[in-house]
């Protein structure tokens, strides 16, 4: 049975990991390319759009093989949870539930991802891992894991949109 949570742990941290860094990797290449992405972010209503385009692109592409590796787990998941709960509040949150509607994409995936890495930092990192081949003494304990991946997730976020982000007024009609 323990393998078997071990096993769990590690594909779950694997997986959500690589996401990340394959999200993040895609933004590099937008980058790149030009302005669009960041003319996108003001659009959204994110101020300086070339600074949060990095930030958001090097952000995914960081915490993708940190918390692949286990590396402060906690921490790692509730950085995944932040990112998805901004996306979800600046771009999806009023574009329905299913990510498959088109053309525009509801918040069904980005907010799967946020509460899934909130309950999966509760749990820890598993022995396989940094966290553990380090002996860091980090607090995995399942509450103050959780306490640590929610208040990184939720309070990152309230901290990043308050500083951030001043939402698009509707234009009168």
């Amino acid at each position: 049975m323990e393998n078997a949570a071990n096993f769990a742990l590690l594909l779950a941290r694997v997986w959500v990991g690589a996401v990340m860094f394959a999200h993040g990797w895609r933004h590099v290449k937008a980058l790149q390319s030009g302005p669009g992405m960041a003319n996108w972010l003001e659009s959204l209503g994110l101020r300086n759009g070339p600074l949060q385009a990095h930030l958001l692109t090097w952000s995914e592409v960081a915490v993708g093989p940190v918390l692949a590796l286990g590396l402060l787990t906690p921490v790692a998941y509730g950085a995944v949870a932040s990112l998805m709960l901004v996306a979800l509040i600046t771009n999806h949150r009023d574009k329905g539930f299913f990510i498959t509607a088109r053309p525009t994409e509801g918040w069904e995936y980005v907010g799967t991802l946020a509460a899934l890495s909130i309950a999966l930092g509760a749990l820890g990192p598993g022995r396989w891992s940094l966290d553990r081949g380090l002996d860091l003494s980090f607090p995995f304990e399942p509450d103050k894991a959780l306490l640590v991946a929610a208040l990184v997730g939720i309070g990152g976020t309230l901290l990043y949109l308050g500083t951030f982000w001043r939402p698009p007024q509707p234009t009168p009609s």
